[in-house]
């Protein structure tokens, strides 16, 4: 199968919105990340299995409002005795197969339902509070939260501060919608997509 992205059509490399007389360091930076497997892993409410011993890439699974991630995997805690695995290394399914008990857990590949966008820079926070009723005041790296942004469900993985480093999942339906919510709402700012 053929992953092809939501925003094949759209995404357009190029600068945006507030520009003129501005450094492309000062922009604020939107791309798509592609070419993720994305797992939602659910422990079943009738299970006592301690999950605190599972790692997966080399990762514990978060707790509440974490994220636990390396160069190449990113697991956010999604819920209780619930996660998002969204990772560009493919041994991460043979982790999934070999280290977790199927009466345990359930384990769905969501890799195709997704749109990630990711957006970097000193007004990405302002990015976020345009279409989020999420309180960003005491946000710290590594966190992450379940929001709506303009009517739309998304998951929010915040990955730096300094700089302003933000992921944001979408169902892939929304995608289109989505991407250009965080476009408009960036156009004062002026953004680079890349």
């Amino acid at each position: 199968m053929i992953n092809k992205s939501a925003l094949e059509n759209i995404f357009i490399k190029g600068k945006y919105g507030n520009f003129v007389d501005k450094k492309d360091s000062e922009l604020l930076k939107i791309s798509e990340i592609k070419n993720q497997i994305i797992y939602q892993l659910a422990r079943f409410s009738n299970s006592n299995y301690d999950y605190s011993q599972i790692k997966i890439d080399d990762l514990n699974l978060p707790t509440t409002l974490k994220t636990s991630f390396n160069n190449q995997t990113r697991i956010n805690w999604m819920g209780p005795n619930n996660w998002m695995i969204v990772s560009s290394n493919q041994s991460v399914k043979n982790d999934l197969n070999n280290k977790l008990l199927n009466k345990e857990f359930a384990v769905t590949d969501l890799s195709h339902s997704r749109t990630i966008i990711e957006i970097e820079g000193k007004e990405a926070f302002e990015v976020i509070k345009k279409g989020s009723p999420l309180n960003l005041n005491n946000i710290q790296d590594g966190n992450c939260a379940n929001s709506i942004y303009h009517g739309i469900n998304v998951t929010i993985d915040f990955i730096s501060s300094r700089p302003q480093k933000i992921r944001l999942y979408s169902l892939r339906s929304f995608g289109e919608s989505f991407y250009e919510s965080i476009t408009d709402a960036s156009l004062e700012f002026g953004y680079l997509v890349v």
